[in-house]
């Protein structure tokens, strides 16, 4: 065989040494890309298993409504003392009893609650309100009182003056220990208790 032959031999087992190698290169790339398919095909897959979060229980969701009521109305509750003697609560309808168990439930004297009829008497359509009820001993003027019935269509309850209900009872002391109600004719329970419930000890009645 001749240099030249041989030099020809060698240079097509080269090329076709390469040509391997290329067509390997090719058939890795290939395979890489598939791979690289798979793992995107199946990443939603795998999201959908992924761990989700828990749904919210329902003490959670109590805590949320508890938050949405915000804290609870009304004066806070002085340590030791009823709210009935820590607030005059004459004219709520409620006893004295479920008002103090309501502060020392919450930790707050709860407003004063006027029954409806504290609104007074629906007014009579086309009477003034001095001409339906007898307003002797009020100390506002019949066109106050009118204005307040034609404005709110009720003819406001007699006011009489503060100083008729009594003497203001000081908390905790018994409005007999208060006032000197000899010669009263009522008993010192009698007496006491209307000053529980009214937070006003009476006049002295003879």
């Amino acid at each position: 065989m001749s240099h030249r032959t041989a030099l020809r031999h060698n240079r097509h087992a080269r090329k076709a040494a390469a040509a391997v190698i290329i067509a390997v290169a090719a058939l890795g790339l290939t395979a890489c890309q598939d791979v690289e398919t798979d793992s995107s095909s199946s990443s939603p897959s795998a999201s959908a298993s992924a761990p989700q979060s828990p749904a919210p229980t329902a003490k959670t969701q109590d805590q949320a409504q508890d938050s949405a009521k915000g804290t609870p109305s009304g004066t806070p509750k002085k340590s030791g003392m009823k709210c009935t003697n820590q607030i005059n609560y004459a004219g709520d309808s409620r006893s004295n009893a479920e008002i103090n168990t309501i502060g020392e439930d919450t930790g707050y004297c709860p407003p004063i609650q006027k029954d409806e009829t504290s609104k007074g008497t629906p007014k009579k359509p086309g009477m003034k309100c001095t001409n339906q009820i007898n307003y002797a001993g009020d100390s506002r003027s019949n066109a106050e009182i009118n204005t307040i019935g034609e404005d709110t269509g009720y003819c406001p309850p007699i006011q009489k003056d503060e100083t008729s209900k009594g003497t203001p009872k000081k908390p905790g002391m018994k409005c007999t220990n208060q006032i000197n109600y000899a010669g009263d004719s009522r008993s010192n329970a009698e007496i006491n208790t209307i000053g529980e419930d009214t937070g006003y000890c009476p006049p002295v009645q003879k």
